[in-house]
Protein backbone atom coordinates (compact mmCIF):
# COMPACT_ATOMS: atom_id res chain seq x y z
CA UNK A 1 0.00 0.00 0.00
CA UNK A 2 2.79 2.33 0.92
CA UNK A 3 4.63 1.44 -2.27
CA UNK A 4 1.81 2.60 -4.48
CA UNK A 5 1.52 5.97 -2.78
CA UNK A 6 4.19 8.37 -3.96
CA UNK A 7 5.89 10.78 -1.63
CA UNK A 8 5.13 14.48 -1.84
CA UNK A 9 8.60 15.21 -3.07
CA UNK A 10 8.08 12.89 -6.03
CA UNK A 11 4.95 14.65 -7.21
CA UNK A 12 5.61 17.04 -10.11
CA UNK A 13 5.40 20.69 -9.43
CA UNK A 14 3.14 21.04 -12.43
CA UNK A 15 0.34 19.81 -10.23
CA UNK A 16 0.22 23.24 -8.51
CA UNK A 17 -2.43 25.57 -9.86
CA UNK A 18 -1.21 27.80 -12.69
CA UNK A 19 -0.84 31.48 -12.06
CA UNK A 20 -3.40 33.70 -13.73
CA UNK A 21 -2.28 35.04 -17.03
CA UNK A 22 -0.97 38.55 -16.97
CA UNK A 23 -3.38 41.20 -17.81
CA UNK A 24 -2.44 42.61 -21.09
CA UNK A 25 -1.66 46.22 -21.08
CA UNK A 26 -4.13 48.50 -22.61
CA UNK A 27 -3.51 49.07 -26.15
CA UNK A 28 -2.38 52.48 -26.83
CA UNK A 29 -5.12 54.70 -27.74
CA UNK A 30 -4.74 55.68 -31.15
CA UNK A 31 -6.54 58.78 -30.54
CA UNK A 32 -5.35 60.85 -27.65
CA UNK A 33 -7.91 61.81 -25.17
CA UNK A 34 -10.32 59.07 -26.18
CA UNK A 35 -12.19 57.29 -23.29
CA UNK A 36 -12.06 53.55 -22.50
CA UNK A 37 -15.16 51.52 -23.05
CA UNK A 38 -17.39 51.10 -19.95
CA UNK A 39 -17.01 47.34 -19.69
CA UNK A 40 -13.25 47.39 -19.18
CA UNK A 41 -13.14 48.30 -15.46
CA UNK A 42 -15.58 45.63 -14.40
CA UNK A 43 -13.72 43.15 -16.50
CA UNK A 44 -10.46 44.12 -14.91
CA UNK A 45 -12.01 43.89 -11.44
CA UNK A 46 -13.47 40.49 -12.23
CA UNK A 47 -10.18 39.25 -13.53
CA UNK A 48 -8.49 40.50 -10.39
CA UNK A 49 -11.03 38.74 -8.19
CA UNK A 50 -10.65 35.58 -10.20
CA UNK A 51 -6.89 35.77 -9.84
CA UNK A 52 -7.15 36.19 -6.09
CA UNK A 53 -9.65 33.33 -5.84
CA UNK A 54 -7.42 31.13 -7.95
CA UNK A 55 -4.46 31.91 -5.72
CA UNK A 56 -6.53 31.13 -2.62
CA UNK A 57 -7.76 27.90 -4.07
CA UNK A 58 -4.25 26.97 -5.11
CA UNK A 59 -2.89 27.69 -1.64
CA UNK A 60 -5.76 25.74 -0.04
CA UNK A 61 -5.20 22.79 -2.42
CA UNK A 62 -1.50 22.84 -1.67
CA UNK A 63 -2.27 22.83 2.06
CA UNK A 64 -4.68 19.94 1.77
CA UNK A 65 -2.23 18.02 -0.39
CA UNK A 66 0.48 18.44 2.23
CA UNK A 67 -1.91 17.26 4.97
CA UNK A 68 -2.93 14.30 2.82
CA UNK A 69 0.70 13.47 2.16
CA UNK A 70 1.48 13.58 5.86
CA UNK A 71 -1.54 11.36 6.61
CA UNK A 72 -0.42 8.91 3.97
CA UNK A 73 3.09 8.80 5.43
CA UNK A 74 1.67 8.25 8.91
CA UNK A 75 -0.64 5.52 7.70
CA UNK A 76 2.15 3.86 5.74
CA UNK A 77 4.25 3.71 8.91
CA UNK A 78 1.36 2.24 10.84
CA UNK A 79 0.77 -0.32 8.08
CA UNK A 80 4.43 -1.36 8.06
CA UNK A 81 4.35 -1.82 11.86
CA UNK A 82 1.15 -3.77 11.68
CA UNK A 83 2.58 -5.93 8.84
CA UNK A 84 5.71 -6.74 10.83
CA UNK A 85 3.57 -7.49 13.87
CA UNK A 86 1.32 -9.68 11.70
CA UNK A 87 4.36 -11.56 10.39
CA UNK A 88 5.55 -12.11 13.94
CA UNK A 89 2.13 -13.31 15.00
CA UNK A 90 1.99 -15.57 11.92
CA UNK A 91 5.30 -17.18 12.84
CA UNK A 92 4.12 -17.65 16.41
CA UNK A 93 0.82 -19.12 15.23
CA UNK A 94 2.67 -21.51 12.92
CA UNK A 95 4.89 -22.68 15.77
CA UNK A 96 1.85 -22.97 18.02
CA UNK A 97 0.05 -24.94 15.30
CA UNK A 98 2.96 -27.34 15.00
CA UNK A 99 3.08 -27.79 18.78
CA UNK A 100 -0.67 -28.23 18.87
CA UNK A 101 -0.55 -30.82 16.08
CA UNK A 102 2.14 -32.78 17.94
CA UNK A 103 0.14 -32.62 21.15
CA UNK A 104 -3.04 -33.68 19.31
CA UNK A 105 -1.22 -36.67 17.78
CA UNK A 106 0.11 -37.63 21.21
CA UNK A 107 -3.36 -37.22 22.72
CA UNK A 108 -4.91 -39.34 19.95
CA UNK A 109 -2.37 -42.10 20.57
CA UNK A 110 -3.06 -41.99 24.29
CA UNK A 111 -6.80 -41.87 23.63
CA UNK A 112 -6.54 -44.97 21.42
CA UNK A 113 -4.53 -46.70 24.15
CA UNK A 114 -7.06 -45.68 26.78
CA UNK A 115 -9.93 -46.88 24.56
CA UNK A 116 -8.22 -50.25 24.11
CA UNK A 117 -7.61 -50.56 27.84
CA UNK A 118 -11.21 -49.56 28.50
CA UNK A 119 -12.49 -52.22 26.11
CA UNK A 120 -10.34 -54.87 27.76
CA UNK A 121 -11.43 -53.71 31.19
CA UNK A 122 -15.11 -53.76 30.21
CA UNK A 123 -14.71 -57.25 28.79
CA UNK A 124 -12.98 -58.39 31.97
CA UNK A 125 -15.65 -56.81 34.16
CA UNK A 126 -18.38 -58.36 32.03
CA UNK A 127 -16.79 -61.79 32.27
CA UNK A 128 -16.34 -61.40 36.03
CA UNK A 129 -19.76 -59.93 36.70
CA UNK A 130 -21.95 -62.35 34.79
CA UNK A 131 -25.40 -62.60 36.12
CA UNK A 132 -26.54 -65.39 38.38
CA UNK A 133 -28.73 -66.90 35.70
CA UNK A 134 -25.88 -67.15 33.24
CA UNK A 135 -23.70 -68.84 35.84
CA UNK A 136 -26.43 -71.38 36.58
CA UNK A 137 -26.96 -72.08 32.88
CA UNK A 138 -23.25 -72.50 32.19
CA UNK A 139 -22.71 -74.76 35.22
CA UNK A 140 -25.67 -77.00 34.35
CA UNK A 141 -24.61 -77.30 30.72
CA UNK A 142 -21.03 -78.17 31.69
CA UNK A 143 -22.20 -80.79 34.20
CA UNK A 144 -24.52 -82.39 31.62
CA UNK A 145 -21.79 -82.60 28.98
CA UNK A 146 -19.34 -84.16 31.43
CA UNK A 147 -22.01 -86.66 32.57
CA UNK A 148 -22.78 -87.48 28.93
CA UNK A 149 -19.11 -88.26 28.30
CA UNK A 150 -18.95 -90.45 31.42
CA UNK A 151 -22.08 -92.33 30.33
CA UNK A 152 -20.56 -92.89 26.89
CA UNK A 153 -17.37 -94.27 28.42
CA UNK A 154 -18.92 -96.43 31.13
CA UNK A 155 -22.16 -97.34 29.32
CA UNK A 156 -24.10 -96.55 32.47
CA UNK A 157 -26.89 -94.00 32.77
CA UNK A 158 -26.15 -93.25 36.43
CA UNK A 159 -23.83 -90.24 35.77
CA UNK A 160 -26.42 -88.69 33.47
CA UNK A 161 -29.28 -89.38 35.89
CA UNK A 162 -27.31 -87.85 38.76
CA UNK A 163 -26.47 -84.75 36.69
CA UNK A 164 -30.10 -84.26 35.65
CA UNK A 165 -31.31 -84.64 39.24
CA UNK A 166 -28.73 -82.15 40.46
CA UNK A 167 -29.77 -79.71 37.72
CA UNK A 168 -33.44 -80.10 38.69
CA UNK A 169 -32.67 -79.44 42.37
CA UNK A 170 -30.56 -76.39 41.52
CA UNK A 171 -33.25 -74.92 39.28
CA UNK A 172 -35.85 -75.54 42.00
CA UNK A 173 -33.69 -73.61 44.49
CA UNK A 174 -33.03 -70.84 41.98
CA UNK A 175 -36.76 -70.14 41.36
CA UNK A 176 -36.31 -68.06 38.23
CA UNK A 177 -39.44 -67.85 36.01
CA UNK A 178 -37.52 -67.67 32.75
CA UNK A 179 -35.76 -70.97 33.56
CA UNK A 180 -39.00 -72.94 34.01
CA UNK A 181 -38.71 -74.17 30.43
CA UNK A 182 -35.27 -75.57 31.23
CA UNK A 183 -36.64 -77.32 34.29
CA UNK A 184 -39.45 -78.94 32.28
CA UNK A 185 -36.91 -80.12 29.69
CA UNK A 186 -34.77 -81.59 32.50
CA UNK A 187 -37.80 -83.50 33.83
CA UNK A 188 -38.56 -84.92 30.36
CA UNK A 189 -34.97 -86.03 29.78
CA UNK A 190 -34.77 -87.54 33.27
CA UNK A 191 -37.89 -89.66 32.66
CA UNK A 192 -36.55 -90.73 29.28
CA UNK A 193 -33.16 -91.77 30.69
CA UNK A 194 -34.75 -93.66 33.59
CA UNK A 195 -37.00 -95.59 31.21
CA UNK A 196 -33.97 -97.11 29.47
CA UNK A 197 -32.67 -100.31 31.05
CA UNK A 198 -28.93 -99.91 30.94
CA UNK A 199 -26.48 -102.74 31.46
CA UNK A 200 -25.04 -102.80 34.97
CA UNK A 201 -21.55 -104.00 34.10
CA UNK A 202 -20.31 -104.08 37.67
CA UNK A 203 -23.10 -106.45 38.76
CA UNK A 204 -22.49 -108.73 35.77
CA UNK A 205 -18.77 -108.80 36.54
CA UNK A 206 -19.53 -109.82 40.15
CA UNK A 207 -21.74 -112.67 38.90
CA UNK A 208 -18.98 -113.91 36.59
CA UNK A 209 -16.51 -113.80 39.48
CA UNK A 210 -18.94 -115.92 41.51
CA UNK A 211 -19.11 -118.50 38.70
CA UNK A 212 -15.29 -118.58 38.54
CA UNK A 213 -15.19 -119.20 42.28
CA UNK A 214 -17.72 -122.06 41.98
CA UNK A 215 -15.86 -123.82 39.17
CA UNK A 216 -13.47 -125.61 41.52
CA UNK A 217 -16.42 -127.00 43.52
CA UNK A 218 -18.64 -128.16 40.64
CA UNK A 219 -18.99 -131.96 40.39
CA UNK A 220 -18.26 -133.55 37.03
CA UNK A 221 -20.18 -136.36 35.34
CA UNK A 222 -17.18 -138.68 35.49
CA UNK A 223 -17.25 -138.54 39.33
CA UNK A 224 -20.95 -138.01 39.84
CA UNK A 225 -21.75 -141.54 41.14
CA UNK A 226 -18.93 -141.50 43.65
CA UNK A 227 -19.99 -138.13 44.86
CA UNK A 228 -23.61 -139.22 45.23
CA UNK A 229 -22.57 -142.33 47.14
CA UNK A 230 -20.38 -140.30 49.48
CA UNK A 231 -23.26 -137.91 50.00
CA UNK A 232 -25.55 -140.82 50.83
CA UNK A 233 -23.08 -142.11 53.41
CA UNK A 234 -22.77 -138.64 54.94
CA UNK A 235 -26.55 -138.32 55.04
CA UNK A 236 -26.87 -141.66 56.83
CA UNK A 237 -24.26 -140.62 59.37
CA UNK A 238 -26.07 -137.33 59.96
CA UNK A 239 -29.32 -139.19 60.56
CA UNK A 240 -27.68 -141.56 63.00
CA UNK A 241 -26.04 -138.66 64.81
CA UNK A 242 -29.45 -137.04 65.09
CA UNK A 243 -30.97 -140.17 66.67
CA UNK A 244 -28.15 -140.53 69.22
CA UNK A 245 -29.45 -137.92 71.72
CA UNK A 246 -32.88 -139.57 71.79
CA UNK A 247 -31.38 -142.97 72.43
CA UNK A 248 -29.07 -141.54 75.09
CA UNK A 249 -32.01 -139.91 76.82
CA UNK A 250 -34.01 -143.15 76.72
CA UNK A 251 -31.04 -145.05 78.14
CA UNK A 252 -30.61 -142.49 80.92
CA UNK A 253 -34.28 -142.74 81.95
CA UNK A 254 -34.08 -146.54 82.13
CA UNK A 255 -32.51 -148.46 85.08
CA UNK A 256 -28.75 -148.73 85.24
CA UNK A 257 -28.55 -152.35 84.00
CA UNK A 258 -31.04 -151.79 81.25
CA UNK A 259 -29.34 -148.49 80.26
CA UNK A 260 -25.97 -150.19 79.95
CA UNK A 261 -27.49 -152.98 77.87
CA UNK A 262 -29.31 -150.42 75.63
CA UNK A 263 -26.10 -148.47 75.18
CA UNK A 264 -24.15 -151.53 74.09
CA UNK A 265 -26.97 -152.56 71.80
CA UNK A 266 -27.06 -149.10 70.13
CA UNK A 267 -23.27 -149.15 69.65
CA UNK A 268 -23.45 -152.60 68.15
CA UNK A 269 -26.35 -151.58 65.92
CA UNK A 270 -24.49 -148.48 64.71
CA UNK A 271 -21.37 -150.46 63.89
CA UNK A 272 -23.42 -153.07 62.14
CA UNK A 273 -25.07 -150.41 60.01
CA UNK A 274 -21.73 -148.83 59.13
CA UNK A 275 -20.35 -152.21 58.15
CA UNK A 276 -23.44 -153.03 56.13
CA UNK A 277 -23.29 -149.62 54.41
CA UNK A 278 -19.66 -150.09 53.41
CA UNK A 279 -20.37 -153.58 52.15
CA UNK A 280 -23.38 -152.35 50.17
CA UNK A 281 -21.39 -149.47 48.65
CA UNK A 282 -18.63 -151.84 47.62
CA UNK A 283 -21.16 -154.18 46.14
CA UNK A 284 -22.81 -151.37 44.19
CA UNK A 285 -19.46 -150.16 42.88
CA UNK A 286 -18.95 -153.50 41.18
CA UNK A 287 -21.85 -152.78 38.84
CA UNK A 288 -23.09 -149.29 37.87
CA UNK A 289 -25.85 -148.38 35.44
CA UNK A 290 -25.60 -144.75 34.27
CA UNK A 291 -27.23 -142.89 31.40
CA UNK A 292 -24.57 -141.21 29.30
CA UNK A 293 -25.68 -138.38 27.01
CA UNK A 294 -22.11 -137.27 26.22
CA UNK A 295 -19.69 -140.20 26.11
CA UNK A 296 -16.63 -137.90 26.07
CA UNK A 297 -17.61 -136.61 29.51
CA UNK A 298 -17.21 -140.07 31.03
CA UNK A 299 -13.86 -140.60 29.33
CA UNK A 300 -12.39 -137.43 30.84
CA UNK A 301 -9.26 -138.12 32.88
CA UNK A 302 -8.62 -136.33 36.22
CA UNK A 303 -5.73 -134.30 34.79
CA UNK A 304 -7.93 -133.34 31.84
CA UNK A 305 -10.62 -132.24 34.28
CA UNK A 306 -8.13 -129.77 35.81
CA UNK A 307 -7.36 -128.24 32.41
CA UNK A 308 -11.08 -128.14 31.63
CA UNK A 309 -11.78 -126.10 34.74
CA UNK A 310 -8.88 -123.74 33.93
CA UNK A 311 -10.15 -123.35 30.35
CA UNK A 312 -13.58 -122.42 31.68
CA UNK A 313 -12.01 -119.87 34.02
CA UNK A 314 -10.12 -118.31 31.11
CA UNK A 315 -13.31 -118.08 29.05
CA UNK A 316 -15.15 -116.43 31.91
CA UNK A 317 -12.31 -113.95 32.41
CA UNK A 318 -12.38 -113.15 28.69
CA UNK A 319 -16.13 -112.59 28.93
CA UNK A 320 -15.57 -110.29 31.91
CA UNK A 321 -12.99 -108.24 30.01
CA UNK A 322 -15.31 -108.06 27.00
CA UNK A 323 -18.10 -106.74 29.22
CA UNK A 324 -15.84 -104.09 30.71
CA UNK A 325 -14.71 -103.00 27.23
CA UNK A 326 -18.31 -102.97 25.91
CA UNK A 327 -17.71 -105.82 23.44
CA UNK A 328 -20.99 -107.59 24.07
CA UNK A 329 -20.79 -109.91 21.04
CA UNK A 330 -17.50 -111.37 22.25
CA UNK A 331 -18.88 -111.73 25.77
CA UNK A 332 -21.99 -113.54 24.48
CA UNK A 333 -19.83 -116.00 22.49
CA UNK A 334 -17.68 -116.81 25.54
CA UNK A 335 -20.78 -117.24 27.72
CA UNK A 336 -22.38 -119.64 25.21
CA UNK A 337 -19.22 -121.74 25.06
CA UNK A 338 -19.00 -121.82 28.85
CA UNK A 339 -22.64 -122.86 29.21
CA UNK A 340 -22.14 -125.60 26.61
CA UNK A 341 -19.12 -127.00 28.48
CA UNK A 342 -21.02 -126.91 31.77
CA UNK A 343 -23.92 -128.86 30.29
CA UNK A 344 -21.59 -131.41 28.70
CA UNK A 345 -19.03 -132.20 31.40
CA UNK A 346 -20.66 -131.33 34.73
CA UNK A 347 -23.42 -132.94 36.69
CA UNK A 348 -26.62 -131.00 36.08
CA UNK A 349 -28.30 -132.58 39.13
CA UNK A 350 -25.92 -130.73 41.44
CA UNK A 351 -27.22 -127.62 43.13
CA UNK A 352 -23.97 -125.75 42.54
CA UNK A 353 -23.98 -126.58 38.84
CA UNK A 354 -27.56 -125.34 38.58
CA UNK A 355 -26.61 -122.15 40.42
CA UNK A 356 -23.64 -121.52 38.11
CA UNK A 357 -25.81 -122.14 35.03
CA UNK A 358 -28.43 -119.70 36.33
CA UNK A 359 -25.79 -117.03 36.88
CA UNK A 360 -24.48 -117.53 33.35
CA UNK A 361 -28.01 -117.25 31.90
CA UNK A 362 -28.60 -114.02 33.82
CA UNK A 363 -25.35 -112.50 32.56
CA UNK A 364 -26.08 -113.60 28.98
CA UNK A 365 -29.58 -112.13 29.15
CA UNK A 366 -28.41 -108.75 30.43
CA UNK A 367 -25.20 -108.35 28.43
CA UNK A 368 -26.53 -106.42 25.43
CA UNK A 369 -25.76 -103.13 23.76
CA UNK A 370 -27.95 -100.27 25.03
CA UNK A 371 -27.46 -96.64 23.98
CA UNK A 372 -27.97 -94.03 26.66
CA UNK A 373 -30.30 -91.29 25.34
CA UNK A 374 -28.87 -87.79 25.05
CA UNK A 375 -30.45 -84.89 26.99
CA UNK A 376 -31.08 -82.92 23.80
CA UNK A 377 -34.19 -81.14 25.16
CA UNK A 378 -32.28 -79.83 28.16
CA UNK A 379 -29.30 -78.67 26.10
CA UNK A 380 -31.58 -76.88 23.62
CA UNK A 381 -33.49 -75.20 26.45
CA UNK A 382 -30.22 -74.08 28.06
CA UNK A 383 -28.99 -72.59 24.79
CA UNK A 384 -32.30 -70.76 24.30
CA UNK A 385 -32.23 -69.43 27.88
CA UNK A 386 -28.66 -68.25 27.45
CA UNK A 387 -29.50 -66.38 24.24
CA UNK A 388 -27.20 -68.44 22.02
Amino acid sequence: MSDNISSPSSMPEAAAPAAPPPIPAAAPVAVAGAKAPPWVPPLAAGLTVLSVAALGLAWQGQTRLKELEQELVRRQGLSQGEASEARTLARQSQELTRDTAAKVALLEARLAEVALQRGQLEELIQSMSRSRDENVIVDIESALRVALQQSGITGSAEPLVAALRQADERLARHKQPRLEGVRRAVARDLDRVKAVSVVDVSTLAIKLDEVVRLLDELPMLSAADKTSEAMAVRQARVERAATKPAKAAAAASAPADEGLIAHWMSVAEERWRDLAGHVWLEAKSLLRVTRIDHPEAMLLAPEQAFFLRENLKLRLLNARLALLSRQFDTAQADLRDTQSLLDRYFDGRSRKVASASELLRQVAGQARQVNVPRPDDTLAALMAAGGR
